[in-house]
C-alpha cells in the first residue's frame, strides 16, 4: 500500500514509525512533515489546507489510503474531499468531527443519547452566561466551544475569574471565532483517563486507557499545557471501568453517530473522568491524542495498516486487535517559555539512544546547515517501553539526557503516581 500521512507533529511521527513497520507497505508519504518523520519515509511540502493539492498528490503517487493526524483538517472536510475524489481515507468526514470542533454540539449529542457528562448551558451572549453563573451553586468550567488548539478550556475558581474569563471571551474575542458560542458546566473532581479507539462506524475497539500529564510543572503545578507526558496503560483503569466505558460511552457514541446520519470512521478519543459516582465525558475528541499516542502505539502488537484498512473498509470486527504485555512512558521536552511564549531557533544536540526507546520528533525543523532545531513548544516526545511501568520510567529518565537543547524543560514525575498506588 502506498500510504499518505496529513500532519507534522509528535503524533504524526509516532503514527509514520508505526506504519513504517508494516509488511504491506510500499511507500509512505508524510504532508508536512518533521525532520523525525523523514526516517520513517518521504517528506512533502505540500499544503494540506488546499485539498485540491492534496487530491493531486494522491492521484499522481497512486496513494491507497490517507491516515489524516490533526483535527484542524479534519474539522475542515478534507475526508470528505478525498472520499469524493475516490481515495480511501481515515478519519471521520466533517459532519462527525463535530464531537470535537463544537463542544455544543458535543454536550447536545450527549445529552440526546443519554452519554454520561457533567452538567451544563451553552450561551451566545455574554449578560445570559454572567446571569447563569450567578444561578449556579457548583465550580464551573468555561470551554470556547470551537477549535482553540487545547487552550480553550479555563477553570476559574472565584465568580470573578470566572466573569472576567467570559467578557475575555465575548468582548476581547480571545479566542476568535472559537470563542462565538461558550459551554458552562460543572467542574468535575476525579482522575482524568484518555481512551482512544478504533472504529468503523459501526464496529468499536478501544485501545489501552493511558493518563496524560497536563501541568506544565511536577505534582501537577502550573499552567496547563497541550500535554507534558503520559503513559499507557493506566493501572486505575480497571477492566470493569473499561465494560462500563464500551457500554456508557463508546457504543452509544458510535450508534448516535450513525443514528444520526453521521457514521464516525477513525479514531474517537474519548477524555473521561473518574468520579465518585461512576464514569463521566469530561470531551471527545475526532483523533489520536498527542501525546497519548506515542505511548499507545508502541504496545500495539497487531500491524496497524490492518487496523486501519479495516476502518476503512467497515470490518473492524474481522481484525483480532494484540496488545504487548508491559507498559510505555513519554516525557515531553519542551522549550523554554512554553507555554506562552516559546523560544525557538536553539540547535538540538543528540547521542544514540537504546532499542526500547524512541524520540518523536515535534516541534522541530533542519537549518540551512543540516542541523536540527527548535521550532515550537513541545519539541520532543522521549518514550520508552519495558515489561513493567516502574522500568519504563527508570529508562525514559536514564536517557533523557541523550537529547539536549538550550532551555529544555520537562517534567521529573511522569508515571510516577502509578508507583505510589502500586506499592501501597
Amino acid at each position: 500500500m502506498n500510504v499518505l500521512i496529513i500532519g507534522s507533529g509528535g503524533r504524526e511521527h509516532a503514527l509514520a514509525w508505526k506504519v513504517a513497520q508494516s509488511p504491506r507497505l510500499s511507500k509512505l508519504f508524510i504532508a508536512p512533515g518533521n525532520p523525525g518523520t523523514m526516517t520513517c519515509g518521504e517528506n512533502v511540502p505540500i499544503d494540506t489546507d488546499n485539498h485540491a493539492d492534496v487530491i493531486r498528490f494522491c492521484m499522481d503517487e497512486r496513494i491507497d489510503l490517507v491516515i489524516v493526524g490533526p483535527e484542524i483538517p479534519l474539522a475542515a472536510g478534507l475526508v470528505d474531499s478525498l472520499f469524493e475524489s475516490g481515495i480511501r481515507c481515515f478519519g471521520p468526514k466533517q459532519a462527525a468531527a463535530q464531537i470535537e470542533s463544537s463542544k455544543v454540539f458535543s454536550k447536545d449529542f450527549m445529552a440526546r443519547h443519554h452519554i454520561p457528562t457533567a452538567r451544563y448551558a451553552t450561551f451566545t451572549q455574554l449578560d445570559e452566561a454572567i446571569r447563569y453563573l450567578k444561578s449556579v451553586d457548583y465550580p464551573v468550567v468555561i470551554k470556547a466551544s470551537g477549535l482553540a488548539a487545547g487552550k480553550g478550556v479555563i477553570l476559574p475558581d472565584t465568580f470573578e475569574k470566572a466573569k472576567t474569563t467570559l467578557e475575555n471571551i465575548f468582548i476581547e474575542k480571545t479566542f476568535g471565532d472559537a470563542g462565538l458560542e461558550v459551554v458552562i458546566e460543572e467542574r468535575l473532581s476525579g482522575q482524568e483517563v484518555s481512551l482512544m479507539s478504533f472504529t468503523d462506524g459501526t464496529s468499536v475497539m478501544p485501545m489501552l486507557p493511558a493518563q496524560d500529564h497536563k501541568r506544565l510543572l511536577d505534582d501537577d503545578q502550573g499552567p496547563n499545557t497541550g500535554g507534558m507526558g503520559a503513559y499507557a496503560p493506566a493501572p486505575i483503569f480497571t477492566a470493569e471501568m473499561m465494560t462500563e466505558a464500551i457500554e456508557s460511552v463508546l457504543k452509544p457514541a458510535i450508534d448516535g453517530m450513525r443514528m444520526e446520519g453521521n457514521p464516525f470512521v477513525g479514531v474517537l478519543y474519548a477524555g473521561l473522568i473518574l468520579t465518585k459516582s461512576g464514569l463521566s465525558v469530561l470531551e471527545f475528541n475526532c483523533r489520536f491524542g498527542d501525546p497519548e499516542t506515542q505511548v499507545v502505539l508502541p504496545l500495539l502488537e497487531t500491524d496497524l495498516l490492518d487496523v486501519v484498512d479495516a476502518c476503512v473498509n467497515g470490518n473492524l470486527a474481522d481484525v483480532d486487535i494484540r496488545w504487548k504485555d508491559g507498559a510505555a512512558v513519554c516525557v515531553v521536552l519542551a522549550s523554554k517559555g512554553y507555554p506562552e511564549k516559546s523560544e525557538s531557533g536553539k540547535k538540538v544536540e543528540f547521542s544514540e539512544l537504546p532499542e526500547n526507546v524512541v524520540c518523536f520528533y515535534a516541534g522541530t525543523k533542519t537549518d540551512s546547515n543540516g542541523n536540527i532545531i527548535t521550532a515550537g513548544g513541545r519539541v520532543f516526545g522521549l518514550t520508552t517501553w519495558a515489561n513493567e511501568i516502574g522500568v519504563a520510567i527508570r529508562d525514559v529518565y536514564a536517557n533523557i539526557e541523550k537529547v539536549s537543547f538550550e532551555g529544555m524543560q520537562y517534567r521529573n514525575d511522569i508515571g510516577k503516581r502509578t508507583l505510589s498506588r502500586t506499592h501501597g
